[in-house]
Order: C-alpha cells, then sequence, then structure tokens
C-alpha cells in the first residue's frame, strides 16, 4: 500500500528530447520542464549528440518548454561552451514566455542567438537516412 502512495505523491516529470541532424546542423525539440530532476536527461542528450556526430550547429526548439530554472540555463551554457570549443554555435528557438523572461533577467537573451521560431532553412532540410 505504501508503494501506491509513494508513487501518487511524487509528481511524474518527464522531458522529451529528440533530435534531426544535417549537415553538422541539428534541432533538438524539448518538450517540458527542465529543472533539476530533467536537467541530467538534457545534458547526457548534449553529451551523446556532441560525441556522435561532427555538429557543429544546434537550435535548441524550445516552443514545447513550460519552465526552465537555473539547472536548465547551466546545461545551455554547457552546451555552449562545448559547441564553442570546436567552432560551432548554440541557438535558442521559440522559447515560450517565462523562458524568455529567464533569459532576459540573467542577460542569456545575449550570450545566446534567440530565434521566434525554428529558423525555415533547418526545418527544410532533409535529414540524412
Amino acid at each position: 500500500m505504501t508503494r501506491g502512495l509513494r508513487a501518487a505523491s511524487v509528481p511524474a516529470v518527464e522531458l522529451k528530447v529528440s533530435t534531426r541532424s544535417h549537415g553538422g546542423q541539428t534541432v533538438m525539440a524539448v518538450v517540458g520542464e527542465i529543472d533539476l530532476y530533467t536537467a541530467p536527461r538534457l545534458q547526457a542528450e548534449f553529451a551523446r549528440l556532441l560525441q556522435e556526430s561532427a555538429t557543429t550547429r544546434v537550435v535548441i526548439d524550445m516552443s514545447g518548454v513550460e519552465f526552465c530554472d537555473s539547472t536548465g540555463m547551466n546545461v545551455l551554457l554547457s552546451a555552449l561552451k562545448r559547441l564553442r570549443e570546436r567552432g560551432g554555435a548554440l541557438e535558442v528557438a521559440g522559447p515560450r514566455p517565462a523562458v524568455r523572461k529567464i533569459l532576459q533577467v540573467t542577460g542569456l537573451d545575449s550570450v545566446f542567438t534567440v530565434h521566434e521560431a525554428v529558423p525555415e532553412e533547418l526545418l527544410t532540410a532533409e535529414p540524412k537516412a
């Protein structure tokens, strides 16, 4: 019985991450909340991406992100640093008002290139088979 009660009292926090790469450019779509509990999932996805591919430009589509705390921002900054070390860039696309406000308050909107939506050229690119 305790098991059922415990499961009911802990909210299920989920973060969905999907990537699509083409020609050294990757769009990473993130859906959910990025916080202390889910940030390791995002960090692991960045680590996998940077280890397995020659990606130099990552556009993170945050239109599905409802909340992002300082832990999430630190993951983005870490990924930006690693991409810059290889001559690349990390860009933010489609942040919702709450995420945009965090970017503005922290000054990170001047660190990242922020787009209203994923750039058109990345939407029309055909992914590698």
